[in-house]
């Protein structure tokens, strides 16, 4: 056994080697602990705050009048105003397939539709910097698994977050047809057509269906169809003792700049938090294995 009394250079050489190594680990460990954690910290509050109107995700999630003027195939063509998690407006013009036909329909002023996508991923980016305020400069981690602990909490509400974004929810027809979305239309949308709104990774995406009642006494199939975020020409529902199939879809996307700038704070968000936990990990390494 070491006498603790002895002196470093009493000690056998191959002990004194690992003694030094052990304190100049501790040491740079307790550096980062104290100094490099919190630099990161003050980083990632700097990314998903409110800093730069071009370069803050809280803020892009907030801001812009958006202008989106959409067309496909001369079948659908509109403006719609994206302000924050908010349409303001919209003004969409539908050429009815087999027909010469052209319904126009917009919001009622007294009506804005939410897009909860964004409000969603607007409340895990707070919920994020909640736990990053949470450990402000004057408080001392007192281990690496304290802070593996804050990264992988704000790494959480990071993704989900992103995911918001990036996966539409899935919604039967049905479910469609109910929405608040099909009442804030003036002149009102005919029965025989729906829409839908939703955000998919940078786009804003705007969804028409046109449908046809089945006849009582029709002899197809009938097979309600599921959930989904884009349902197919073909596909089946019932409602109010009615049967219905979807003739016509028209997809129509436009690119959100801001939206694109969020994703990639998103990103680099995520790999400060990560490149902080794989630091974390070389110390525990040597922690884990060491010959003294």
């Amino acid at each position: 056994m070491l006498n603790p009394q002895r002196s470093l250079s009493e000690l056998p050489k191959t002990s004194t080697a690992s003694q030094v190594e052990r304190v100049v680990l501790e040491e740079e460990f307790n550096w980062l602990l104290k100094e490099e954690v919190h630099a990161v910290l003050k980083q990632l509050q700097d990314v998903l705050k409110v800093n730069d109107e071009l370069s803050c995700v809280r803020n892009s999630l907030l801001r812009g009048k958006n202008v989106t003027f959409f067309s496909s195939m001369d079948q659908v063509k509109g403006v719609l105003t994206l302000q924050g998690e908010v349409l303001t407006q919209a003004d969409i013009n539908l050429k009815v397939a087999k027909s010469s036909q052209v319904l126009h329909f917009q919001f009622r002023e007294d009506k804005q539709w939410k897009l909860q996508q964004i409000q969603d991923a607007r409340n895990h980016v707070n919920q994020a910097l909640q736990l990053l305020s949470s450990r402000d400069e004057s408080y001392h981690f007192k281990s690496g698994a304290e802070v593996n602990k804050l990264m992988d909490g704000v790494m959480l509400q990071l993704t989900r977050a992103r995911n918001r974004l990036t996966t539409p929810a899935s919604m039967t027809l049905p479910e469609l047809a109910a929405s608040g979305l099909m009442k804030m239309f003036s002149p009102p949308i005919p029965g025989d057509v729906m829409v839908n709104f939703y955000i998919n990774l940078s786009k804003l995406c705007l969804t028409v269906y046109q449908l046809h009642v089945l006849p009582a006494n029709t002899t197809k199939n009938f097979k309600p169809a599921g959930s989904s975020v884009l349902h197919s020409p073909g596909a089946m529902f019932e409602l109010n003792n009615n049967r219905f199939e979807v003739s016509h879809v028209h997809k129509v996307e436009c690119v959100v700049p801001w939206l694109s700038d969020t994703l990639v704070f998103f990103t680099i968000s995520l790999q400060l938090c990560q490149q902080l936990k794989d630091k974390i990990s070389v110390f525990s390494s040597f922690w884990n294995y060491r010959p003294f």
